[in-house]
């Protein structure tokens, strides 16, 4: 169960998600049973090597899958609230029609995604302001004008200096800083209650990096609103995320407190990735930076039992490669999957 910061419900709750992609050459598992709570207020960081299922999960919760991608199991509950204004009451998104009016509803309305590629993510022929104003008019009863003011207003929040002359320009005109802080502001645009941002300061030098992380913060506050960030960068992780889930092979491996994963982590594959940060005490010149050994298995090749145990310095014959773990509480808030803390 996921920290709740004083909250009793989570805005978000994922049990046993699993998405496949059936291919000719057979089923990518991609997501394989993740679970894990969002609640309000909260930053949940979701961290792993390339390929883990980090943003096939924040996909498959909004409903955005690549074809041939599927849902086949589990529930994604959300805290739902109809446009009526009506009570709020707990929904299963993945019984939703992902063309449907009441998810196109909640995709930018309720949950906004910040892609990892703004300028692959934006429209190259549909100036930013067209683009903002798009977003804004189909959440919010306004007209065009009021939507074009509201868009500027939205990117001068963001940062974004001479804000009306933005509106017309396009989004290869901007630097990259630029269009990460127009990407925020569209997916801000209409007051979400969570955010979704994944990988949001991939290839921004560190300057830049740091003035993105510092306005999420900031607009985080003000709109009262819940982040669930996908990252590889355990440095953003460490400034960012109140809870921590490390996912491998599409499987959630360990949860726990921020403070838990950085100071006590339990499962060896985040022993192993926290390992791997270069660290200032270090002598450059004659210690080697430390590395996973190994690399993710083929999608076609998933090992049996623990998906970690190839690459695993704590491996078990017969055990961690007969037997498949699953997440289970060893304290508080903090849940691994590993046979080292749990019987066969």
């Amino acid at each position: 169960m996921t920290q709740s910061n004083g909250q009793t419900e989570p805005l978000l709750s994922v049990r046993d998600l699993s998405t496949h992609f059936p291919l000719d050459e057979g089923t990518v598992i991609a997501v394989d049973g993740a679970s894990f709570d969002l609640y309000p207020s909260q930053t949940l960081g979701i961290v792993g090597e390339s390929g883990c299922g980090k943003s096939v999960t924040a996909r498959s919760i909004l409903g955005i899958l690549d074809k041939p991608g599927v849902i086949v199991g589990g529930e994604i509950m959300f805290r739902y609230r109809d446009r009526n204004g009506g009570t709020e009451e707990f929904r299963d998104l993945t019984d939703f029609d992902p063309d449907g009016s009441e998810m196109r509803a909640i995709r930018g309305g309720e949950i906004a995604y910040v892609f990892q590629e703004p300028m692959t993510s934006f429209s190259p022929v549909h100036t930013v302001g067209n683009q903002l104003m798009e977003a804004i008019m189909l959440h919010r009863d306004v007209d065009k004008d009021e939507a074009r003011e509201m868009g500027a207003e939205m990117l001068r929040r963001v940062g974004i200096p001479l804000p009306e002359r933005r509106m017309d320009e396009y989004s290869f005109q901007l630097s990259g800083g630029l269009r990460q802080r127009a990407m925020i502001a569209m997916a801000l645009s209409c007051s979400p209650r969570i955010l979704i941002a994944d990988e949001p300061t991939t290839a921004l030098d560190v300057t830049t990096q740091a003035q993105i992380l510092d306005l999420m913060i900031n607009l985080q506050q003000e709109q009262d609103m819940a982040i669930m960030l996908i990252t590889h960068d355990l440095g953003v992780i460490a400034e960012m995320a109140d809870y921590v889930v490390v996912m491998y092979l599409g499987q959630v491996v360990e949860s726990a407190p921020v403070d838990d994963i950085f100071h006590n982590p339990q499962h060896p594959y985040t022993r192993a990735l926290l390992e791997s940060i270069p660290r200032i005490q270090s002598d450059a010149s004659q210690d080697r930076l430390a590395s996973i050994t190994g690399s993710v298995p083929h999608p076609y090749a998933r090992p049996s039992g623990c998906p970690f145990n190839p690459r695993c310095p704590a491996f078990m014959p017969t055990v961690c490669d007969a037997n498949e773990p699953t997440l289970q509480p060893i304290s508080e808030n903090h849940e691994v999957s590993c046979f080292l803390h749990h019987g066969v």
